[in-house]
Parts: C-alpha cells; structure tokens; sequence
C-alpha cells in the first residue's frame, strides 16, 4: 500500500490505489474539503457547459412534450413564455450543489450508524460526512466524459442526458418520456465505482470483512433502485 503525503496525491491515487487514502485520511484532518470543492464544481460544470451549448427553444419543447404533455396547449404555451434559460440554469446548478450535499448528509449518518458495532472504529459523523466526498470522485470522469461530448457536438440540439454520459439512460438512449427514464438516469457506472470506493473505506476504516463491508455499502444504492423499479412495474 503506497503511503499517501498529501491532500492533492489523495485525490490523484482515489482512482487507482484507494487503500492509501481512505488510510491517510483516517490520520489526517481537514483533506475533504478539497474533494469537497472537485465533486461540487464537476457536478455543476456540465449542466453550465450545456445550458450555454444546448439550443434552448428545441430544449424547451423536448420539456413542454415530456414533462407537460397532459396540461392543455394553452397551459403548455404559459409554461413555455416564462421558462427561461437563466432561470433554468440556476435550478441545474441550485441543484448540482445541494444535491450532493444533502445526499452525502444522509449517506454519512447511514455510514456512521452501520459502522457503530465496531467497537475499534472512533469515527464521527463528520468524519464520514468528510469520507463520501472522497467515494464521490468518480463523478470527475463522468464529467469529464460529459465536458467532451459537449465540446465535441456539432449540433446544439443535444439531450440533457449528456451530462451523465455514464448513467443507463445515455448509454442505452431511454426516451425522456419513459417512465423509466429516471431511473435509469440514476443507475451509473459512477456510482458502482463509489459503491466499490465505499467498500474499500469501510474495510480500511473498521475491522470489518471485505465481505460485510460491500454489504453496508451496496444496501442503500440496491435498495432505492430495488423500490424505484417496482414502483415503476406497478
């Protein structure tokens, strides 16, 4: 296991040798906030990009005919003369910042509460609050895949799926309009790599098996699609 030094080599090696960080940070203090500030800024960085690129009047009636296609055409014609693009862009990049931050907050008390029977682990909810911003990293190469397609298309008529080029939704080109859109925009590659992060910081971080510690970090992702499909087949 290579010795991690500092903060900026922790957020280097959390995609290639993870073991190290989760035990640097086990020693350390105050290096989340720089995973922090990566995972907040790539989150909202290809919503910006896209909102900038996208042509907005076709990006309105792909809304108008997903979102709004039960309300008259009247109610639709209201709808589209106050749907704005700064507007718009404001609610992505609201939530692309406190998205993360209230689903770390859950996903940190569930941590904290899963991992109490460890009688050697003295970790806090801070602490692991400070801990799933780390398991958050992967969302740096979805972005980065995202900023690249971007950059790359010719046509700004382009689906707001880009932004998660790594979700199920983008990979298998699900209709907006599909019930199983949703889902299938939360189901990622991004977040069975996190689900792998988690499970090495568990492991790393109490003296639980590798085994158990998979089990504590795949419950709660396997969970919520679990409900989410079956409401959908119902």
């Amino acid at each position: 296991m290579s010795e991690v030094s500092n903060p900026f080599q922790a957020c280097n090696n959390i995609f290639v040798k993870p073991n190290g960080v989760f035990k640097a940070l086990n020693e350390k203090n105050n290096w989340s906030w720089i995973a922090f500030f990566i995972v907040i800024a790539m989150s909202i960085l290809p919503a910006y990009l896209f909102m900038n690129y996208v042509d907005f009047e076709w990006y309105k009636g792909i809304i108008i005919d997903t979102q709004y296609a039960d309300v008259s055409p009247a109610e639709q014609d209201i709808i589209r003369a106050n749907m704005a693009q700064s507007t718009v862009m404001t609610f992505m990049m609201i939530g692309g910042i406190l998205g993360p931050i209230l689903i770390n907050a859950i996903l940190a008390l569930y941590l904290n509460l899963t991992t109490k029977s460890d009688e050697e682990n003295l970790n806090g909810y801070t602490d692991w609050y400070g801990f799933t911003w780390w398991v958050g990293m992967p969302v740096v190469v979805s972005s980065l895949i995202a900023i690249a397609l971007i950059a790359m298309s010719s046509n700004h008529q382009i689906l707001p799926t880009i932004i998660s080029p790594l979700s199920v939704a983008y990979l298998f080109s699900v209709e907006m309009g599909s019930d199983w859109f949703s889902f299938a925009q939360s189901v990622r590659i991004d977040s069975l790599w996190s689900i792998y992060l988690i499970t090495v910081g568990v492991s790393q971080w109490t003296s639980f098996t590798t085994k158990k510690s998979a089990i504590i970090a795949t419950a709660p992702f396997a969970i919520i699609w679990l409900v989410w499909a079956i409401i959908n087949l119902v």
